[in-house]
């Protein structure tokens, strides 16, 4: 009998490294967006997103990114504040990797934000 389905993908595959990631290049805030972390899902493409404005947004993903972006209470991401209400509401555009995270973080433009959650 012959051999069952061979996993294709795993003989093309390059071994990943088993340390911590190297980023060199990180999206950082332009004009008016602003970072926030994510606290809670509200439903329909929505969240409750606390900025580092200092102002809670509820934020949506846009039309584009909502099968591209999957977002998580506790993601890091950037929110762009909508022109009318923006100090309730935004769209975001962004979702940082935990890498990305540590990066922006050493680098200045994200403060530590653990006490304040």
């Amino acid at each position: 009998m012959p051999p069952k389905f061979k996993d294709k993908r795993k003989k093309n595959k390059a071994p990943t490294p088993m340390g911590e990631q190297i980023i060199t290049r990180v999206r950082t805030p332009r004009d008016d967006e602003v970072i926030g972390i994510v606290e809670q899902r509200v439903g329909a493409n929505r969240m409750i997103v606390k900025c580092l404005d200092g102002k809670e947004r509820n934020c949506r993903i846009p039309g584009a990114l909502r099968r591209r972006l999957w977002i998580r209470p506790g993601n890091t991401v950037i929110v762009r504040p909508w022109e009318f209400e923006g100090d309730k509401k935004g769209d975001v555009l962004y979702k940082y990797t935990p890498a990305q995270v540590e990066f922006l973080k050493r680098k200045g433009f994200m403060r530590e934000v653990s006490d304040e959650f």
